[in-house]
């Protein structure tokens, strides 16, 4: 039995439905084009995890089919598509399936991180050897990983999402449930025009 597990949550590439909050500035071809080579660096450091610890990796997502997400991504990985609802609902049902499944350590993340390195993940599931949850903050508010060692819904209720108070919010709800909490480097994500003044897209390929 594997005990640990990273859920890739991403979106197929489509030109018009991906990053669409930077389309003003790269178009909708170039607002996918960036979408797409941040999912595949993302999944490839969590991909190159397997190398030094016993995981499994799953990506989540919405858009595209089984057979597109293959082309795309290939299949040394498991695909699910995301469930209905809000980014919280999301993210419980991912939690819920995965501990059913008899996982003990479950890391969710996003592609929308550039900084997110392998040992950045690697020291998520270190930390939840002795705490209940793990975030890695973003500067913008949010997080841009979350992980557990059991499901806890209450986590994810009542959140505004896309908001810049997701991380405080999550933060109080856990201390309330008195959860031993780990937090990791603040990182950017890329998400808004602002956010691409200094990234390097050569960084990307």
């Amino acid at each position: 039995m594997i005990s640990e597990k990273v859920i890739v949550f991403t979106r197929y590439p489509e030109p018009g439905k991906t990053k669409t909050r930077l389309i003003p500035v790269l178009g909708k071809q170039g607002a996918a084009n960036l979408h797409r080579l941040m999912a595949q660096r993302t999944i490839a450091r969590t991909l190159s995890l397997q190398q030094n610890r016993r995981l499994s990796v799953e990506i989540h997502h919405t858009g595209g089919t089984q057979q597109l997400m293959q082309d795309w991504l290939g299949t040394d990985v498991i695909y699910q598509n995301q469930i209905d609802g809000d980014l919280g609902a999301r993210m419980v049902f991912a939690f819920q399936k995965s501990f059913d499944s008899g996982v003990e350590k479950t890391v969710i993340i996003g592609t929308d991180c550039p900084d997110l390195k392998p040992e950045i993940m690697a020291q998520a599931f270190d930390k939840l050897s002795q705490h209940d949850l793990v975030l890695g903050p973003a500067k913008d508010g949010g997080y841009y990983l979350i992980g557990l060692r059991r499901s806890v819904p209450e986590l994810f209720g009542g959140i505004n999402w896309g908001t810049d108070d997701v991380f405080a919010s999550t933060r109080a709800i856990a201390k309330n449930l008195a959860l031993k909490i780990a937090t990791l480097p603040t990182l950017a994500d890329i998400d808004l025009p602002e956010d691409l003044l200094g990234l390097d897209m050569k960084m990307l390929k």
